[in-house]
């Protein structure tokens, strides 16, 4: 079974887009979301600095229209379907935090140009959630979950992101964030994030009313593929639970520890990372042996990326 995913925030790189716009109709589709959400898409994408990119209300946009374009030019799918053809062979769909919104337009709850409307909402109202108190993240790699967990609740922290593959995020104030550095737990390393805030903890919870507001006019589609909820690893059938589940999934942690767990309940065999492709196929790797695994990081990973898709469609 194929799986594609998309990644959230972090992934982001300078000039992700830069590859992607050569091919036909991309600069059209990134001009027309542009215009939508009044942010300059390519100038981001092409041009951007990575303390620009790291901004949330860029990034979060930036994200989606990557992994968008890129899912536009593998799957040959163009705006007005409700979903591409070519999904038929992915049997389920997810993405890790922002990236849910891309997997929400794929999957047909969701337009592209809803998603991109939406996600331009939640990244202006989680980075004035962000501003209030100075917030951020870092990664604790390795150690026993549990024992992870429980240290950083004695810190006053949150572990924002349940990656799996001895990955977990942990969330806070500047100087949660700093006294973690100073008191690791036990078998771990703590690394720092380049992030603007302490998503997915009660730092975001001011956020959720703007996001209710931009998709209280909505009429989101069932999902046409499964649609694997980043809140609690489960499939979600309907259109409007999609949606309410990525209204309070700002504040609430990230389980793709969970989401992986589902895969391979459904029998994943392969796994396709949409652009910017990398984070979530590295935690593949390690999570789930024996699954491969295909980042799209340039329009040269296209062909490989299309192969797999059409051994799936034939199986």
């Amino acid at each position: 079974m194929l799986v594609l995913v998309a990644p959230g925030q972090g992934a982001q790189k300078p000039g992700l887009l830069t590859p992607w716009l050569e091919l036909p109709g991309s600069a059209d589709r990134l001009a027309e979301w542009s215009a939508a959400i009044d942010l300059d898409l390519a100038h981001y994408g092409t041009e951007g600095d990575a303390d620009q990119i790291r901004d949330t209300a860029v990034a979060q946009p930036l994200l989606v229209a990557a992994s968008l374009l890129s899912a536009e030019a593998l799957l040959d799918w163009r705006p007005g379907q409700e979903s591409p053809g070519s999904l038929d062979a992915a049997g389920a769909l997810a993405g890790h935090s922002v990236g849910e919104l891309a997997a929400a337009a794929l999957a047909g709850v969701l337009t592209p140009l809803d998603a991109m409307k939406v996600v331009r909402a939640r990244g202006k109202a989680m980075a004035e959630a962000a501003a209030v108190t100075e917030t951020g993240m870092a990664a604790v790699l390795g150690g026993d979950s549990e024992a992870v967990v429980a240290h950083l609740e004695k810190l006053g922290l949150t572990p924002a992101n349940m990656n799996g593959a001895g990955q977990i995020v942990a969330a806070g104030t500047a100087e949660q964030i700093a006294a973690l550095g100073q008191d690791k737990p036990e078998k771990a390393r703590v690394m720092p994030l380049k992030v603007a805030g302490a998503f997915h903890t009660e730092h975001m919870a001011p956020a959720e009313p703007a996001m209710s507001e931009a998709v209280k006019d909505i009429e989101p589609g069932d999902p046409a593929v499964r649609y694997v909820s980043n809140l609690d690893g489960q499939v979600v059938d309907t259109g409007p639970e999609v949606v309410r589940r990525l209204v309070h999934q700002i504040s609430a942690p990230v389980r793709w520890d969970l989401c992986m767990e589902t895969f391979q309940e459904l029998g994943v065999t392969t796994l396709i990372e949409l652009c910017p492709g990398g984070t979530l196929t590295g935690i593949a790797k390690r999570a789930l042996p024996g699954v491969r695994t295909l980042a799209l990081k340039s329009p040269d990973d296209l062909e490989a990326a299309r192969a797999l898709i059409a051994e799936h469609a034939s199986s």
